[in-house]
This record gives structure tokens, C-alpha cells and sequence, in this order.
């Protein structure tokens, strides 16, 4: 085991590369090569608004968190969430520092629009998992931003 016993997990983005395509993977997340290229430079500015770390915006109701690092010990995954809404309802959970319960939903951005496969859906899967298992709540939907459609699909 490394240093940091982080470093065994599995990355969430990984589930999506692996579905997607098992050689960018590897090179990705085995031999921790990655080139840029006009996609990935539009993904990093799709993600700069989503990904800004312990950001929290409250609306009415809703919790918006930013850049949520999540992971299930028991899948060793880790990762981070774009973003968490986290909407009040007394039949949610408690969360730190803010008042009443909330249930949460998990929200990825993705650059393009939505695919004829599964990765996507599998990574939010995954992100929900972890959710679920670090604030001991069920979660039955999330929703997939794809930018290039400037809308969010909801997934249940």
C-alpha cells in the first residue's frame, strides 16, 4: 500500500474511460499518460464553474456544493462530484453545518451531448454510490448536464 491509501481506489472517472474504451483507460490510469487535445481543453473549461472546491451556494431550499470529494470504502472508489444539490425534505438526512435534513443528487457535467452507451450513466451510478454509502441515505436519481445541449438529463 502507498502513502496514501486513496492511491489503491479506483477513480471515478475511470469507470467512465474503462466503459468507454478499455486502451484509453489504461493509458489514462495505468501508465498516467494524457494528452490534450481540443475536447479535453473544453471539458476543463465546462468543469472550471463546477469545480470549485468547497463552494457551497444556498438557494431557497436547495444546497448547491461544488467539487464534493466522495468514495465508498466498501468498492474502493473515490472521486469528486461536479456537483451535489442537496434539496430540503424531512425525510432526507442531516448534513454538517446546515439546518434541517436534505436529500441529495448528484450532478455531472459532461462536454458533449448524451451517448448511445452507458459510460456516463455508469460514472453517476457510481457517484451515487458513494453518496449513498458516506451519508448512510438512498439515492435514486441524478442528473448528466451535457453542454454541447445545454440541458440535464435526469437519470433514475
Amino acid at each position: 500500500m502507498g502513502n496514501n491509501e486513496d492511491d489503491d481506489y479506483l477513480m471515478l472517472s475511470g469507470i467512465q474511460h474503462f466503459q468507454f474504451c478499455k486502451r484509453q483507460w489504461a493509458l489514462i490510469h495505468i501508465e498516467q499518460q494524457w494528452e490534450e487535445n481540443v475536447r479535453t481543453i473544453e471539458g476543463e473549461y465546462l468543469h472550471q464553474n463546477a469545480d470549485q472546491p468547497f463552494v457551497r451556494e444556498k438557494r431557497g431550499d436547495k444546497l448547491v456544493v461544488r467539487a464534493m470529494p466522495v468514495k465508498s470504502e466498501s468498492l474502493k472508489i473515490s472521486g469528486i462530484c461536479d456537483v451535489v444539490e442537496f434539496i430540503r425534505d424531512d425525510s432526507g438526512v442531516e448534513i454538517n453545518s446546515a439546518e434541517g435534513k436534505y436529500i441529495a443528487y448528484p450532478v455531472e457535467y459532461k462536454r458533449g451531448k448524451p451517448k448511445l452507451n452507458d459510460e456516463d450513466i455508469l460514472q453517476l451510478a457510481a457517484q451515487a454510490i458513494c453518496l449513498e454509502e458516506m451519508l448512510l441515505c438512498g439515492i435514486d436519481q441524478g442528473y448528466l448536464f451535457y453542454n454541447e445541449i445545454k440541458h440535464r438529463v435526469e437519470y433514475r
